[in-house]
């Protein structure tokens, strides 16, 4: 009986938290029901939100990932004075407000070097540019975190078996241990991307929120909440819980794939 109980009130409580989310993504349809609802949205600016939010977005994840996979490497392999004090800088911009670090960034961009930096760059405070910059200090941590962890699940005797055999670290790292991790490097990516595309904080302090210009999806449903056009912003709301669903359900079918715990 006890046992009954038990399991009663666990699925009870998993049960409300679905219905409770079922309820809000309920809650947008209700609020675009009705004649006229849907007027005034053009469709020029939601393609360009949805087009500059996943250009950037994979922009700054692909730059992301690419700095991760030797980060993480060195973190997961290879044991150094401060080892730990280097792994807990590098996930400061993962419990980091990300509009802390969107200010981090400001005020970098305004000393001389930052300068030097945004002119090389051809402009990145308030311009797209920015956003990129934003999303990937954002990410960059989670990216570093989510391989590492991938690397540290392989055993390293298999790139010790390649060595025995003549193979090169370099070798060894490009034949064996990614190939080895490419579900989990797969699912990073996935996962850093989502964030990206979700990101609002930084973003709005370093790139602005201009219409048409710098408006991400994130900042199309700001700039909405702004201007009391709720069902514009419902619109942009249910086309990003359309890519994070897509995105959870690839990260699903992934997993079902592995025995790595992706989620």
């Amino acid at each position: 009986m006890k046992n009954k109980i038990f399991t009663i009130a666990f699925a009870g409580v998993l049960t409300l938290l679905v219905l409770f989310l079922l309820i809000l993504i309920y809650s947008l349809f209700a609020q675009l029901h009705g004649p006229g609802a849907l007027r005034g949205i053009h469709r020029s600016e939601l393609l360009f939100a949805i087009r500059l939010t996943l250009v950037t977005a994979t922009a700054a994840s692909l730059l992301a990932l690419l700095l991760a996979l030797p980060t993480a490497y060195v973190l997961a392999r290879y044991r150094f004075p401060l080892r730990d004090a280097v792994d807990t800088l590098l996930y400061l911009p993962v419990v980091l407000s990300p509009i802390a670090l969107g200010a981090l960034l400001l005020i970098f961009f305004n000393t001389i070097p930052g300068r030097l930096v945004d002119r090389a760059l051809g402009g990145v405070v308030f311009e797209v540019g920015g956003i990129v910059a934003a999303q990937f200090i954002v990410i960059i941590g989670l990216a570093i975190s989510l391989v590492k962890s991938t690397f540290e699940g392989i055993n390293p005797v298999y790139e010790g078996i390649a060595r025995t055999l003549g193979a090169t670290r370099f070798t060894t790292f490009t034949r064996v241990l990614l190939p080895m991790s490419k579900n989990g490097i797969v699912a990073a990516f996935l996962l850093t991307w989502a964030r990206a595309v979700g990101e609002f904080g930084a973003t709005v302090t370093l790139a602005g929120a201009t219409p048409m210009k710098t408006e991400t999806l994130p900042v199309a449903i700001f700039l909405s909440f702004a201007s009391a056009d709720i069902s514009r912003a419902c619109v942009f709301i249910l086309i990003a819980v359309g890519i994070s669903l897509a995105v959870l359900f690839i990260l699903r079918k992934l997993h079902a794939r592995t025995t790595q715990p992706l989620l």
